[in-house]
């Protein structure tokens, strides 16, 4: 059964230095608390995986907690760059890190492949892409029965992976709805996995269309950060503050205005500031 923990406890108990790393949530429902706080607890040589990085890994990468990334699209949505991954990349700083890149369909595959213990995904995919060329990890197979060319990546099995969502039961299930994107899949790849949710409820009698419970049992922790997932929105709990979005690409611009943003407002916030930035991006109820 899930336990239910504060933020630092469920990150420290979690997340190792040098672990591979999943943050998920596809526009909606970015655990962006949890990547706060992994930040304040200084995890280093880590392999960051997700389906495009966001703002969360611009963070992570900038503050050098990154040794690689496995992605797919690297960018501000709906603004630009990544501008600290880029720099990373580019210029080796703060230091170097690997990187491979997938397409999104190629990411979701894998993913699954890893939820289902299988030891890599196979997938109609890459056709009259570029990829395979600079990704040693996208390779072609036959198919045993027909002899389609299909594409093969290996399976994605985060040693932890984290997610937000919007409730969890006092038994430990929890709900995500909305844009679920695949945070299923990457809870079930994983041999761990922390959710940081809006609320804790007695149950889940209340059900709506599109969405998915995790049971309690795919969960190691729990945390309850509300707001824990902002400038990223929480359906049914707050918008997407695309204000944060478009000042991220001064802030990370530079890099000096970059460490002084992550120092005054990462490193020397908590979970519990979290709450107060989105009281006035919630939705009336």
């Amino acid at each position: 059964m899930a336990k239910f923990l504060p933020l630092a406890k469920a990150v420290a108990e979690n997340l190792k230095d040098g672990d591979h790393a999943a943050f998920e949530g596809f526009t909606h429902l970015i655990p962006t608390a949890a990547v706060h706080e992994a930040i304040r607890q200084g995890r280093r040589d880590l392999t960051l995986i997700r389906m495009t990085p966001d703002l969360v890994y611009d963070q992570m990468v900038g503050m050098g907690m990154a040794k690689k990334l496995i992605f797919s699209y690297v960018g501000n949505p709906g603004v630009g760059l990544l501008r600290r991954v880029r720099d990373s990349i580019e210029n080796g700083w703060p230091h170097p890190v690997e990187f491979e890149e997938h397409s999104h369909a190629g990411m979701a595959n894998a993913y699954e492949a890893g939820a289902a213990g299988l030891p890599c995904a196979i997938f109609r995919g890459y056709r009259g892409a570029g990829l395979a060329a600079v990704n040693a990890n996208i390779k072609s197979i036959a198919c045993p029965f027909t002899g389609e060319k299909l594409a093969a990546i290996p399976a994605i099995r985060p040693d932890v992976t984290f997610i937000h969502a919007q409730k969890a039961d006092r038994k430990g299930n929890v709900l995500v709805e909305g844009i679920v994107g695949i945070q299923k899949e990457a809870v079930l790849a994983a041999r761990r996995a922390v959710a940081t949710v809006e609320e804790v409820v007695d149950n889940f009698d209340d059900l709506h269309p599109n969405l998915t419970v995790l049971p309690h049992w795919t969960i190691a922790a729990i945390s309850v950060v509300p707001g824990g997932s902002h400038p990223s929105y929480a359906h049914g709990y707050y918008e997407r503050d695309n204000a944060s979005y478009l000042a991220w690409d001064d802030i990370a611009a530079d890099r000096d205005r970059f460490r002084a943003w992550m120092e005054e407002n990462v490193m020397k916030s908590s979970p519990e500031a979290f709450a107060a930035r989105v009281e006035n991006l919630r939705i009336a109820a």
